[in-house]
């Protein structure tokens, strides 16, 4: 059962729990988790006092920070500053693409259709005349994002896209988010991310949050040890529920004091 974090709550016996774990990985999806919405996808950045949670859980002992998003790793890397020294871990592409301090990028494009340029082609004329309907390129296939479209422009995007993509491209894996229709011609997800990421740092609890649909991919394979939280409205399988990111970017924050107590 989900239930509501608050900041009277800080010492909430799930946190605190977590907390404790001798290895630690804390796994965060970006936008509309530690970052707000934006009308420009490349103008997100993380709050400044998730920023400061985020530095601060890294810096500690046996913790690990990571980003997990369906961003391109070349688009992640630039919303989250995130520099070559960087401590924190990188899963980009839904867990097709990752980056690690220790070893650095990870990204196979062998599986690359053929006739991608085509499709792209196509998808773009198909919504070139819809007024604030956004065509994002991804490493593996793109996005149709709506946020700034015009009044019944999103509708008609999305029944476009919807009736053109199941014949021409039958295979590729379809996402939805807010304000969002992707489509992908790999098939991972927020699942396989974490399971990458707690193999390669060899947690024993993660704490996963996360505010949109594909991000519940991800919280349904957390176990007892584990915790999700998630940001905003929306059925979930997350153990804690914050109403936006300023409010996660405290619980993040007293993670961190209970983190650093419990060591």
């Amino acid at each position: 059962m989900t239930r509501d974090w608050t900041v009277a709550a800080e010492t909430d016996p799930a946190l605190a729990a977590i907390a404790a774990t001798p290895r630690l990985l804390v796994a965060l999806d970006f936008d509309g988790t530690v970052s707000p919405h934006v009308t420009d996808p490349m103008s997100a950045r993380a709050l400044p006092a998730a920023a400061a949670a985020v530095n601060r859980l890294a810096a500690l002992p046996e913790t690990f920070v990571a980003y997990a998003s369906g961003r391109s790793l070349h688009d992640l890397r630039e919303i989250t500053e995130h520099e070559d020294g960087s401590r924190i871990l990188l899963a980009g592409s839904h867990g097709a693409q990752f980056w690690f301090p220790d070893t650095g990028e990870e990204t196979d494009l062998s599986t690359e259709p053929v006739d991608r340029a085509e499709v792209i082609d196509e998808l773009r004329a198909l919504i070139a005349d819809l007024d604030g309907v956004v065509y994002e390129p991804k490493t593996f296939g793109f996005g149709v994002h709506t946020r700034t479209a015009a009044p019944g422009q999103e509708e008609l995007a999305f029944v476009r896209v919807e009736k053109w993509a199941p014949d021409r491209i039958p295979s590729w894996r379809r996402r939805t988010g807010h304000h969002l229709r992707e489509y992908s011609w790999r098939d991972e997800g927020k699942d396989a991310a974490l399971s990458r990421l707690r193999a390669h740092v060899g947690a024993t609890a993660v704490l996963f949050a996360g505010d949109d649909v594909t991000d519940e991919d991800g919280m349904r394979t957390l176990g007892g040890a584990d915790l999700g939280v998630r940001i905003g409205a929306g059925e979930t399988a997350a153990t804690l529920r914050v109403a936006d990111p300023a409010a996660f970017a405290v619980l993040l924050d007293a993670l961190a004091d209970a983190r650093a107590a419990a060591q």
